[in-house]
């Protein structure tokens, strides 16, 4: 699958130890986990495989992201988290996002940040 980035400074989080370790506060494991997380995207030929992983913990986001969605960085103990949602291969995104419809055909999938969750 594809992976664009919302901005220089998610890409490099999610592109470069150095800077995903600097987001968590030096902590290398969860800095390991998110690159793990990213390359299994990377392999994932359509969202849907992604979706089937339940270590990943995918889910939709609810609120004022009510349009995106969530995977774990690491666990669910962990409040860390990758946001994305899926666009399709113009750049537009899918509206309304039904995922259960489209989630065998999305190969490109934009990531908006990695947060801690509730924060």
């Amino acid at each position: 699958m594809e992976i664009r980035y919302a901005n220089n400074k998610v890409k490099a989080q999610c592109t470069s130890l150095k800077a995903a370790e600097n987001l968590f506060g030096g902590n290398k494991n969860l800095a390991l986990s998110l690159h793990a997380r990213i390359n299994a995207i990377e392999q994932a030929p359509v969202i849907k495989e992604i979706i089937l992983m339940p270590q990943f913990h995918f889910h939709k986001l609810k609120g004022r992201m009510k349009n995106y969605f969530a995977v774990d960085v690491k666990s669910r103990r962990d409040k860390w988290r990758i946001i994305f949602y899926p666009i399709k291969e113009n750049g537009e995104e899918y509206y309304p996002c039904n995922i259960d419809e489209i989630a065998s055909v999305v190969t490109i999938v934009e990531i908006l940040e990695v947060s801690a969750h509730y924060e």
